[in-house]
């Protein structure tokens, strides 16, 4: 979740500023962009709690669960980016969360 979170503050933050330029106002802009700040926040801890998880379990069980991270992603487009989300992708979205059931059991 909290990659899908960090993913989502990133477009929140990009989405308010400007085209992308190699300038200082755009780099000032970014880092004074509260979403990307929360952004950052978001992958930190994502970080650290994946130190956690990949030390306290098998990592072939550990790593295919990112997976989940998509299944959020989606849902996330849906609620703030008011994207409609054709058949397929929901299809594709109930094979990640069963092979996900079959990994953890």
């Amino acid at each position: 979740m909290l990659l899908s979170g960090g993913q989502v503050l990133l477009k929140l933050a990009l989405n308010r500023m400007e085209p992308f330029g190699w300038n200082w106002k755009w780099f000032h802009d970014l880092f004074t962009n509260w979403y990307f700040m929360g952004c950052g926040i978001c992958y930190g801890l994502g970080s650290v709690l994946w130190m956690y998880i990949i030390k306290h379990f098998p990592f072939s069980m550990a790593y295919p669960m990112i997976s989940l991270s998509y299944v959020f992603g989606m849902f996330a487009a849906m609620i703030f980016f008011n994207e409609q989300i054709p058949l397929t992708r929901w299809i594709g979205v109930f094979l990640i969360i069963s092979g996900c059931c079959l990994i953890a059991k």
